[in-house]
């Protein structure tokens, strides 16, 4: 068979390659320069980036699926086979998988979020190979045996208690509860106490066995690395036991409890709280955002930055350097792919929480009045493009960004064009935006002592 990659951008030629077990997208994409793409007759999808002056390369195999997609009965699988993944295959033990990767000083690691799993290295460029053979043997071959999945729980329930320990985790995992209940997008990542103890071997394997289909994993890679050569080695460290077979189109992310529909992005108004021994009271407060894939994102990334997102944002301006009420205040939005929130976090002494809450329900309010003026537009979209033009120069950030494009469906978009599309928001567009999101129902959860 022979093979052919989309490379970009628009209009430039595609290249035959030599005979090889593996085939091009049959779909031409309009991608970035130096961004080439590869689906193999599996429908496993290979997207690279060549970052000149680098001799690193960063690798990540992702997954659709997280703590959004699972059924209330295996709560937290997703996240519990993560770790177990790394506890060995039927060719490498966990330990010959943590001397390997030392040996050449490795950086790997994974993570759960709530609608895709991502396991990553970064390497120096001499020791792609090695990386993705470890990771697609891992993926493919892990052995999940019983002793490892128990041995695994113990150290997921220390690290869940861990989380029960940090009011900032708390809390935002508190109000997501709040605002979602117990649908997908609320109960958090690592599962609980209860459902990381009832979960059992056998249905950690029947998770794997199910989610983790050639057909659904996308491989990114980016620095100084060759698209041909990590396509044909994926195609080898990913051939193990038949994991390749079959002839199969790419399966697009799944969408938890069929978000696409408008009443999935609703919240519950209303307030929740847990009385905890911390010296702080940590708050978040906030509401109904946007999903992943709304043209207004940009808009809403200036409307968070200019509420929340430096020294200079309407927050930290009123809440810490007027009247010296907190030492942290920000606003933050979590965009998913049916989904999204947008809130302020603060950490205050609790003799300070009504005054605090009084100031930032008072400046949402004249910001959902009024919005940003165009100064602080021109602050935050200044903030917002030097924040991605900085994170571009590490060819880790360029991976997680084609990875979670490709895994999630979003257009390959050169970063000139993000750029120019932050700057062309608007007062107006923000102030629009501000009318809808932040005066509609108010979601609160509090943490701290009573």
């Amino acid at each position: 068979m022979t093979s052919s990659s989309t490379t970009g951008p628009a209009g430039q030629q595609t290249s035959a390659g030599r005979p090889a077990p593996f085939s091009a997208s049959a779909t031409p994409l309009d991608l970035p320069a130096g961004v080439r793409r590869t689906v193999l007759p599996s429908g496993l999808r290979v997207v690279t980036e060549h970052v000149p002056g680098v001799r690193s390369a960063a690798l990540g195999v992702w997954v659709p699926v997280g703590s959004a997609h699972e059924d209330p009965s295996v709560h937290g699988a997703s996240h519990f086979l993560e770790h177990v993944l790394f506890k060995g295959t039927t060719t490498r033990s966990a330990l010959d998988i943590s001397i390997e990767l030392d040996e050449v000083g490795a950086e790997v690691n994974a993570f759960t979020a709530k609608e895709y799993t991502c396991f990553h290295a970064r390497v120096l460029d001499a020791d792609l190979p090695l990386a993705i053979d470890v990771l697609g043997d891992m993926l493919t071959s892990s052995t999940v045996a019983d002793d490892d999945v128990e041995a695994e729980r113990e150290v997921i329930l220390d690290e869940i208690a861990m989380h029960d320990d940090d009011p900032d985790d708390m809390v935002h995992n508190l109000f997501a509860a709040q605002a979602w209940g117990d649908g997908p997008y609320g109960r958090p990542i690592a599962g609980t106490e209860e459902s990381i103890g009832a979960i059992t071997p056998d249905q950690v394997r029947a998770f794997w066995r199910e989610h983790y289909r050639a057909s659904t994993l996308v491989v990114s890679a980016a620095g100084n690395v060759d698209h041909d050569e990590v396509v044909a080695l994926v195609a080898g460290s990913f051939g193990r036991d038949g994991f390749l077979d079959g002839e199969a189109e790419p399966v697009a992310a799944p969408l938890a409890d069929a978000p696409a529909r408008p009443e999935a992005l609703a919240v519950a108004a209303g307030a929740s709280r847990l009385d905890r021994a911390f010296e702080q009271v940590n708050v978040v407060l906030g509401g109904r955002g946007l999903a992943r894939g709304d043209e207004r994102r940009f808009a809403m990334g200036i409307l968070s930055t200019g509420l929340g997102g430096g020294t200079s944002s309407r927050l930290f301006q009123e809440v810490r350097e007027r009247r010296g009420l907190a030492y942290s205040v920000y606003a933050f939005t979590s965009q998913h792919v049916g989904a999204g929130l947008v809130g302020v976090g603060v950490g205050v002494l609790p003799a300070k929480l009504d005054a605090t809450l009084e100031v930032v329900r008072a400046e949402l309010a004249a910001v959902a009045r009024g919005g940003l003026d165009p100064d602080e537009v021109r602050r935050s979209a200044g903030q917002l493009r030097a924040g991605l033009v900085l994170g571009m120069e590490d060819t880790a950030s360029r991976m997680h960004r084609l990875g979670k494009a490709e895994l999630l469906g979003d257009p390959h978009v050169e970063v000139d064009e993000v750029l120019r599309r932050i700057a062309a928001v608007t007062p107006e567009e923000v102030a629009e935006l501000a009318r809808e999101v932040l005066a509609g129902p108010e979601v609160l959860a509090v943490v701290g002592p009573a």
